[in-house]
């Protein structure tokens, strides 16, 4: 069974920074894109970031220039650096990733989500 394994949060005061790491476990082929997501109480889960096999990366406007995603492909495992946070980042932050079970097809994963909460 292949799973997203995510780590990381917690409570964190607001200029702070945290780090989440995000593990694919499990028996597969390879892993395509990767990103992390958020939802906010009472909100739509948003796309953070994401970050592709060949490394090009994506962020949300809201994000850019603070938080920073990576990924180690020998390790199939992505994170996410979360530089000068700001309250309205509290959220339960979920990480996602296109798994190749077999070669020619791959599944959709989501880790469990870790909370992120920032402290104003």
């Amino acid at each position: 069974q292949v799973q997203l394994v995510e780590s990381g949060g917690g409570l964190v005061p607001a200029g702070g920074s945290l780090r989440l790491s995000c593990a694919a476990s499990g028996s597969f082929s390879g892993i395509n894109d990767m990103g992390w997501y958020r939802q906010a109480p009472g909100k739509q889960r948003e796309l953070v970031a994401s970050i592709t096999r060949g490394l090009s990366t994506n962020y949300a406007d809201s994000v850019k220039g603070r938080f920073t995603i990576s990924r180690d492909n020998a390790k199939n495992t992505v994170y996410l650096q979360t530089n000068s946070v700001k309250p309205e980042d509290t959220a339960v932050y979920y990480c996602n990733a296109q798994v190749y079970i077999y070669p020619w097809d791959y599944v959709v994963l989501w880790g469990q989500g870790t909370q992120v909460t920032v402290s104003a």
